[in-house]
């Protein structure tokens, strides 16, 4: 053997007995002196029973050991208190432990530890740093009991027959700062009598924990509020809400704390509990969002139950029996800048028995949802009296289900896009109240809702707007393309919609005056359907004329059936009307007005300034009137009952009825009318107007043949007290028009006229003066004579259109017959009446003067020489007849 071989086995073995004699003498010095060390050395007084050191390992073996902190007030340390049936330490930092005052391990075994642990504080005082005393890799724990504590001396977590192994456990403040009190890679849990006190507004109970296989099962887990809602509102006053939840039981597989993420898969929760108390606070932004991000692989709820109470202490939402299971559910960083902080992969989501309170209840017995379609059954609204808004629903719908085709954030605005939607058998109603001011309107958070279609069945619906309900009856519609997008300048939105289908059976339409009826109404966008259309006053002639404060007319319209086809657009922003035909059959129209109220001041605009101010372009091309009935009848305090004309066999064509907005359109509406004038004569009349002139000039003409003179007597009886017979053979008339009056020609033939008048209450004809005024009443008036000139006819502009009309009637007959010869008549027997009171004056002079002369007896004197004679001469004296035009 070579020398320097020899040489390095030798001091080999001196080195190793050097090692051994070491050890030995460590584990003596140990045994011997390390408690009174680690006494004066350290912050903790130490004893045990067996301590062994393996100096080369730096394994550690003890038992019986018995740890307590020499000053309990210092929490610049872990302050540690208990006793550790048995401690085993692997690879064991010496060196760290002596000179750095720091324990680190690969491994560290605890036996039936009994320990209760006092966190240090956050921050180191003097440094500033994070202090971490204690460093393993992994732990084990065998049938212990653990209480953990704040610096405070709060009870921050405490266990108790606790079996763990966690790999690479880290448990500081640090941990618990970012929600997460401790943080590992692997584990393996038994325990039971879990208590952790996160803050001071909440304690976690646990009951039972068991790990097998990487599944962890728990019982009765609960989170408690250590306040009440009152309590929270005073120590509390920024705090939003006070959460209190209990699950009976939930599994997971597969659990993983590391840093801020926790994540686990196949989680089950059993029946779980949440219970959620609202303030009044307002949310504080938060300046910073939390780093905790959490990813679960798939998860369930079974039958769970939520309750979230209002502020007053009333419900918001109430739901029980929900299940839930989502696949590949997140939270993270880019999720929690969404509107909707949570990604998921898919869900089901399901439940009975929901009630959800705001401005309505809303309750539903069943629901089923998912990522692509949903499904509401037996649903109820209700209106809230707690809290009533402008909007109340008192619903009740059998089914609502929907399928959608996506749905997604984009710059945090909506984009949803729903296949269809299906609506079955809602029957209540819905009242909106007056408009509230027009709030200044936000940032749009949509940017398209598009509704591919909506099918409405069998339902019963009311819509009452401000007490004047519209009720819908045997509903049935389908609408197609809904579109609701955002504007260019992102402040509102425009509705489009591409078609619809409408039906429903005795239609009704009630307002404060009038009950609108519809047998049957069809409507799509090209094709409506009226049957059965009617509209009745709701108030008697008298009561309506002590509710209005000005005249207005009183309407009692029916019509057998309407139809209209064309196209037109009512939804979107871009309304129109565009009708190649209107059709309206036997319909039976009164008009009543009472001249006993007062005038109405405000101005009344002519046809084509009123159809120049409809907003949007319509056109109806061919409007028909058929075989109806007009009646219209008029009332004044001087008159005996109404004044009435009734135009009966009603016929009338309308072309190109518009609102001249309609782009290379004519604008020029021509009016033809047919009827028989007081079911006696026929009456046609032609009338037109350009609707686009802003001068409003109009034309209109007219003729009727063979009119019985009592024919006007409903009319003329109650203003004029007078009636008449004959004929009126012919009347024509031709006026021209704008909004200062009109002017044109007249002419009237009649034959055998002759008139009646009868005293104020047009009971008994006044004999004497109906004799006198047929004296100056031309009866005949040949052949038809020149037309007379109807001069310009002011208008009042209080006055509607057929007023103005009317005075141009009415000075034609003035100038050709009735109006000045009933003038004249009247003015004779007025002269007559004062010639016959001279007479009886003169005659009562005479006997005067008679009686006067016998008393003297004188001779009497001729009657002519007296002053009287000559006048009563006169008043005897055949009278010329008076001229008649």
């Amino acid at each position: 053997m070579k020398k320097w071989v020899k040489k390095i086995l030798i001091g080999f073995g001196v080195l190793l007995l050097i090692v051994l004699v070491a050890n030995f003498g460590l584990n003596i010095w140990l045994k011997t002196q390390l408690p009174n060390y680690i006494k004066n050395n350290t912050d903790y007084k130490v004893s045990y029973k067996l301590l062994e050191v393996d100096l080369m390992s730096g394994n550690i073996l003890s038992t019986g050991v018995s740890v307590n902190s020499k000053n309990p007030q210092n929490t610049n340390v872990i302050g540690l208190q208990g006793t550790i049936d048995t401690l085993k330490v692997s690879r064991f930092g010496i060196y760290d432990a002596i000179f750095n005052k720091q324990i680190n391990s690969s491994d560290l075994l605890l036996s039936k530890p009994n320990l209760n642990i006092v966190l240090t504080k956050p921050v180191d005082v003097k440094t500033g740093k994070k202090r971490n005393p204690f460093l393993f890799e992994n732990i084990r724990i065998n049938s212990g009991n653990i209480s953990i504590f704040r610096h405070t001396k709060q009870k921050f977590l405490s266990v108790q027959d606790l079996n763990l192994f966690v790999e690479n456990l880290q448990m500081t403040e640090e941990s618990v700062e970012n929600k997460l009190p401790v943080v590992f890679d692997k584990y393996d849990i038994r325990g039971k009598n879990f208590f952790v006190r996160p803050d001071n507004i909440y304690a976690l109970k646990i009951n039972k924990i068991e790990t097998s296989n990487g599944q962890m099962s728990i019982e009765n887990f609960q989170l408690i509020p250590l306040l009440n809602i009152d309590q929270l509102k005073r120590f509390y006053p920024k705090r939003t809400k006070l959460y209190q939840f209990n699950i009976p039981k939930m599994e997971f597989k597969d659990v993983v704390l590391k840093k801020n993420i926790v994540s686990l898969a196949n989680a089950e929760f059993e029946q779980p509990y949440l219970m959620v108390y609202n303030t009044d606070a307002v949310p504080v932004k938060v300046k910073k969002p939390s780093d905790f991000e959490l990813n679960l692989e798939d998860v369930k709820l079974s039958n769970a139950t939520v309750q979230i109470i209002k502020p007053d202490g009333n419900k918001l939402l109430y739901a029980r029996r929900l299940n839930l299971a989502v696949n590949q559910l997140k939270f993270n960083k880019e999720t929690r800048e969404e509107v909707i902080p949570v990604g998921y992969k898919s869900f089901q989501f399901s439940g009975k028995d929901i009630l959800y309170s705001n401005h309505q209840n809303y309750n539903i017995e069943n629901f089923a949802l998912n990522q692509k379609s949903g499904e509401f059954r037996n649903l109820s609204v209700t209106p809230n009296t707690a809290n009533p808004g402008r909007r109340s629903m008192n619903l009740k719908a059998n089914l609502v289900a929907f399928n959608i085709n996506t749905f997604e954030f984009i710059d945090r605005k909506l984009n949803l896009d729903i296949k269809d939607v299906l609506v079955d058998q809602v029957n209540g109603t819905i009242k909106v109240g007056p408009p509230r001011p027009k709030k200044i309107p936000k940032e749009n958070k949509v940017e398209q809702i598009l509704v591919r279609k909506v099918t409405l069945k069998n339902s019963n619906l009311t819509y009452d707007k401000e007490s004047e309900p519209l009720v819908f009856n045997e509903l049935n519609a389908t609408i197609n393309e809904i579109e609701y997008k955002s504007k260019s300048d992102n402040h509102g939105h425009t509705l489009k919609v591409k078609d619809y289908f409408l039906t429903t059976k005795n239609f009704v339409y009630k307002t404060r005056l009038y009950n609108l009826g519809v047998g049957l109404l069809k409507l799509n966008k090209n094709k409506v359907q009226i049957n059965n259309f009617t509209v009745k006053p709701l108030v008697s002639r008298a009561q309506f004329i002590k509710m209005i404060p000005v005249e207005q007319d009183l309407y009692d319209i029916k019509a057998g059936q309407i139809t209209a086809d064309g196209n037109w657009d009512l939804f979107s922003q871009n309304k129109f009307i565009n009708a190649s035909n209107v059709t309206i059959q036997s319909a039976d129209a009164n008009i009543f007005r009472s001249k006993i109220p007062k005038d109405d001041p405000k101005e009344k605009p002519l046809y084509s300034r009123m159809l120049r101010s409809i907003k949007i372009p319509m056109i109806i091309n061919n409007l028909d009137l058929k075989n109806s009935i007009l009646v219209y009848e008029e009332d004044t305090p001087e008159s005996v009952g109404p004044g009435k004309l009734t135009f009966s066999n009603f016929n009338m064509n309308v072309k190109n009825l518009n609102s001249a907005k309609t782009k290379g359109k004519p604008t020029k509406v021509d009016i033809k009318i047919n009827c028989s004038f007081m079911n006696l004569a026929p009456l046609s009349v032609n009338w037109g107007f350009d609707v686009a002139d802003q001068r409003d000039i109009f034309t209109i003409s007219g003729r009727t043949l063979n009119l019985p003179a009592q024919g006007i007597n409903p009319f003329i009886r109650p203003y004029l007290h007078v009636t008449a017979t004959g004929t009126i053979q012919e009347m024509l008339f031709n006026f021209t028009g704008n909004p200062r009056g009109l002017h044109g020609r007249f002419n009237l033939k009649h034959k055998d006229l002759k008139v009646a008048i009868l005293d104020k209450n047009n009971q008994e004809k006044k004999g004497f003066l109906t004799a006198i005024a047929n004296l100056v009443v031309r009866s005949d008036s040949g052949k038809l004579p020149q037309d007379v000139i109807i001069e310009e006819v002011e208008r009042d502009p209080t006055k509607s259109f057929f007023n103005l009309f009317w005075r141009g009637i009415e000075q034609g007959l003035k100038k050709t017959l009735i109006g000045i010869n009933i003038d004249k008549a009247k003015k004779t027997v007025e002269n007559t009446k004062s010639s016959i009171k001279e007479m009886k004056q003169s005659v009562k002079d005479l006997k005067q003067e008679i009686k006067g002369s016998d008393a003297k007896k004188e001779e009497p004197q001729p009657v002519e020489e007296k002053p009287k004679r000559g006048f009563l001469k006169g008043i005897f004296k055949k009278k010329e007849r008076p001229e008649t035009e």
